[in-house]
């Protein structure tokens, strides 16, 4: 028997998920999400889903805790309604930076919050540049891990950048780095930095040459902006020219868009795996992923290899 699939969303994000719909030629489900005064979180489809292969789309973005929450109501609301499968569409992962301990007694967040969405009964995780690929191992249920990596080379092969040189901000991204300056076929570099606290750092090398040269900045997540900026004045300190900024996550908490509306920042790239203001800064250019997932989705229902949506299947 052949399980039809139905796609809902949460609150996070509904713009991506019909965009996810129209690709796929499917009519986004109809769900009715609300809150009791006390902060309850209440969910209830509004169609039938028994026996359907449902997929939920719900980025686990600001404010983090009330978007979790209400996937967990989703996920089990679909299981008690006899949804054949639920597979959730996580295009953010929060917590993913507490993804191991780096101090005494402190949680190992990635994890637990893995083990939650698995024990409520998602039965399929898709995701995208998680901070540390490794969280893939926190589920014992499939992981589809997806990158935007090919999606930022082939807006940044379009700019014909001149002299440019990926800069990878820390040691943790300079896999990523690395690919994607053999995808435009540039030089990179890599910064060493320290962090005081929480979104904080100083630069304190650059390994690698990057005078005279068009840096092209690549992370996983832009939050504060804090490091980014610290990155960019550590790069023209150094001799390089304006910046480009590139990251499949745009927080953006506080006033990150008001600090990354810098002189020596040429532009920001970024995916809309997040939702983002209406009104931002002019410099920020939004990438959509939509198409990748929707395509990653229709190789969950019909068969094949999600591998073949990147040029480097070694993700």
């Amino acid at each position: 028997m052949q399980h039809k699939m139905r796609v809902f969303t949460g609150s996070s994000n509904p713009k991506l998920a019909e965009e996810i719909c129209d690709k796929l030629g499917v009519k986004l489900g109809s769900i009715k999400r609300s809150r009791f005064k006390s902060g309850e979180i209440y969910v209830n489809y509004e169609e039938s889903i028994r026996n359907c292969d449902v997929f939920l789309v719900q980025s686990l973005s600001h404010p983090i805790n009330e978007m979790f929450v209400e996937l967990l109501v989703m996920i089990d609301a679909a299981k008690r309604a006899s949804a054949h499968t639920v597979n959730i569409i996580v295009p953010y992962y929060g917590y993913a930076r507490q993804e191991r301990k780096s101090a005494p007694r402190e949680p190992i967040s990635a994890k637990m919050v893995a083990d939650v969405l698995t024990t409520v009964g998602a039965n399929r995780v898709i995701t995208m540049d998680l901070h540390a690929p490794a969280i893939q191992g926190f589920f014992n249920i499939p992981v589809d891990h997806l990158t935007a990596l090919d999606l930022i080379s082939e807006y940044l092969k379009s700019k014909n950048i001149v002299n440019p040189v990926i800069v990878s901000p820390d040691a943790g991204r300079a896999s990523t780095a690395e690919k994607l300056a053999n995808h435009l076929d540039s030089p990179f570099a890599i910064m060493i930095k320290k962090r005081p606290s929480h979104n904080e750092s100083i630069i304190t090398h650059v390994i690698g040459d990057v005078k005279g040269k068009t840096p092209i900045i690549i992370e996983d997540l832009i939050d504060t902006g804090t490091t980014i900026v610290n990155v960019v004045e550590g790069l023209k300190e150094r001799g390089a020219e304006d910046v480009y900024v590139c990251a499949t996550h745009g927080l953006f908490s506080g006033s990150a868009l008001e600090r990354l509306n810098h002189p020596n920042i040429r532009e920001v790239v970024v995916t809309d795996s997040i939702a983002l203001p209406e009104q931002y800064v002019g410099q920020i250019k939004v990438l959509s992923v939509a198409p990748m997932l929707a395509q990653a989705t229709r190789i969950i229902i019909e068969g094949g290899s999600i591998a073949t949506l990147f040029k480097d299947s070694g993700m």
